[in-house]
């Protein structure tokens, strides 16, 4: 056994004992999908985090910024600014919905009928992404350890949905942190090498293959001044919504909401930097790379990071960089796996057929769920592996913009256009639906070529950039126009309907305040149980500097370990604090 393959099944046994640990913490829905609502502010910011993070961030987004440059990171930009609102006014918004799925707060807003087309319009979106993210996982793993990628989506899948089923949200959102460490950890250690192998961030850019600021392959730049800003429109969107609301339900209160949002903020914004200087370093000084992952076909350049790790870092970086990999996507996934199954339990099963079943069946019902949604996304990252001709980045930011966005107009502007009536929500999806055929599926570039008479056709990066675009853009205008529009249509609710939208508004302007012993009790536990894990992974990522490698390598796996254990320490040490002065310093 190598030591990388060593490293990697030792951190599988670490997320199996996670999902072990936390199971007690468990006795009914609310904490099975959002940990009760009793989670701190570090546990429920390092999710909504890591939410947006997966193995894709290494390989497809990698891959892009190998080929353009810094273009890849106003997409991490775009995220921070929707992180940045919801600190300002969403996050806390959110959580006092006082709701168990974000579906639930739709159902209230819109009625029951909207409440199933959101149910089940909203499965497809994250089950592909997950996909995606698996996809992308394999894509690492297949290249490492010459494991066929089928055999790794299938593998990663069943560990995952055996974490998820024991632990439910509490070992999701707990593993969450715990792997949100270790990321940060691997990818600075890996940043700070890069930086000083390549002469410094200036040395890298001026060797940087073509145009490091917009990128390759373009002849419009206005096309790519459309895409930018139609990120940033769609990130506001993605963030500030309430089906995405399911990142703050799991927190204590609201200003423990507010921390979480500033939190994955500020990671998102010194994220982004950190992790794609090695490749960028790998396209000022390895350019061609991609011959040693020949077996990839198209998909070579998404192994930029991987090739910086295996020729730069030292013996057993690359299992440790695996890990985070793994981590990384088992925290989207699971996120993705939590959050179907809560709404399938919560938002169908329950409410048709068992409206009156007790706590114990619905967790039973809700496993079985996570179980069978963990085939589902298996399936899919399957499917995608046999569509090797398309770019992992393009197919995100795809499925975002024809599936993803148009579910998110009704959601966001119904919070802010009250008197609509209640088809007004899934009439949206309607139009939005027929939206994303036109503008994604049948428009094609010989099209805009014609009506604009382009003298140069279009290149394919600046067809796909246009596609995301154009479909945000009509999504905005159409899909928003028709919300805007129904308004004209409101005749009144019934007195029950009313009351329910009444209440949805009540709850989203009075603060929620958590407190009581129970509540200091399950504080001090959150900090003590995930203090000695994560000194545990520094204490082992320590360890790795006994493996034969020159002083500048051990060094590099001191700093990595002692980046972790330092935050497992500050953890431990506040869960041995009396409880007034542990609630004051729940920052550690």
């Amino acid at each position: 056994m190598t030591i990388d393959t060593f490293v990697v099944l030792a951190y599988f046994l670490f997320l199996i004992a996670i999902g072990w640990m936390f199971r007690k913490f468990t006795t009914s829905t609310s904490d099975y999908f959002r940990g009760g609502g009793k989670m701190l502010w570090w546990m429920v910011g390092a999710t909504a985090f890591m939410t947006q993070f997966s193995a894709w961030t290494f390989t497809g987004a990698a891959g892009k910024a190998f080929t353009d440059g810094f273009a890849v990171v106003i997409l991490f930009l775009a995220n921070a600014f929707g992180y940045f609102l919801n600190y300002l006014y969403f996050a806390p918004k959110f959580r006092q919905l006082r709701v168990v799925t974000a579906i639930d707060a739709i159902r209230m807003r819109f009625g029951k009928t909207t409440e199933q087309f959101f149910t089940w319009g909203s499965m497809p979106d994250s089950l592909i992404s997950a996909g995606v993210w698996l996809n992308g996982l394999a894509i690492f793993v297949a290249a490492v350890f010459d494991i066929p990628m089928e055999a790794t989506i299938v593998f990663t899948g069943i560990v995952l949905m055996g974490m998820a089923v024991t632990g439910g949200s509490w070992a999701v959102i707990a593993s969450d942190f715990m792997q949100m460490l270790v990321i940060m950890a691997v990818t600075i250690t890996c940043a700070i090498a890069a930086y000083f192998h390549g002469g410094g961030i200036g040395n890298i850019v001026d060797n940087f293959q073509g145009n490091f600021l917009i990128g390759n392959n373009l002849n419009y730049i206005s096309i790519f001044i459309l895409w930018v800003v139609f990120i940033f429109v769609k990130q506001f969107g993605v963030m500030n919504n309430g089906i995405n609301a399911y990142r703050y339900l799991a927190a204590k209160d609201s200003e423990n909401a507010r921390k979480a949002a500033g939190l994955a903020c500020i990671l998102m914004v010194v994220g982004p930097i950190i992790w794609f200087l090695p490749p960028w370093y790998v396209s000022a000084f390895m350019p061609d790379f991609a011959a040693q992952y020949a077996s990839m076909g198209d998909k070579a350049g998404d192994a930029a990071y991987l090739a910086f790790v295996q020729n730069v870092m030292p013996a057993g970086m690359v299992g440790l960089l695996m890990s985070a990999m793994f981590a990384a996507t088992m925290s989207s996934m699971d996120s993705g796996l939590n959050r179907n199954a809560g709404i399938f339990v919560c938002n169908f099963y329950q409410p048709i057929f068992r409206p009156h079943a007790n706590q114990k069946e619905l967790i039973i019902v809700s496993k079985l769920t996570t179980i069978l949604m963990g085939f589902i996304i298996i399936s899919i990252g399957l499917f995608i592996n046999s569509l090797r001709h398309l770019s992992l980045f393009d197919i995100v930011l795809n499925i975002g913009a024809l599936i993803g966005f148009p579910m998110l107009i009704p959601v966001l502007l119904g919070m802010w256009i009250r008197k609509t009536p209640d088809w007004a929500g899934w009439s949206t999806l309607i139009v939005g639906g027929v939206v994303s055929f036109i503008f994604g599926i049948a428009l094609k570039a010989h099209h805009i070529e014609s009506l604009f008479g382009l003298e140069q056709p279009l290149t394919g990066r600046e067809w796909s950039d246009l596609v995301v675009g154009l479909s945000l853009a009509a999504h905005v205008v159409f899909t928003g126009g028709w919300f805007i529009m129904t308004k004209f249509f409101y005749k009144g609710l019934t007195v029950e309907r009313e009351k329910e939208v009444e209440k949805l508004f009540e709850n989203w302007n009075t603060p929620l305040v958590s407190g009581g012993d129970e509540q200091q009790s399950l504080d001090t536990a959150q900090r003590s149980m995930l203090g000695n894990l994560i000194s545990v992974a520094g204490f082992g990522i320590l360890a790795m500097a006994l493996i034969p490698n020159d002083p500048s390598g051990r060094g590099l796996f001191i700093l990595c370990g002692s980046i972790v254990l330092t935050v497992g320490i500050l953890l431990v040490s506040a869960s041995r604090k009396k409880p007034d002065a542990a609630a004051e310093t729940s920052a550690a």
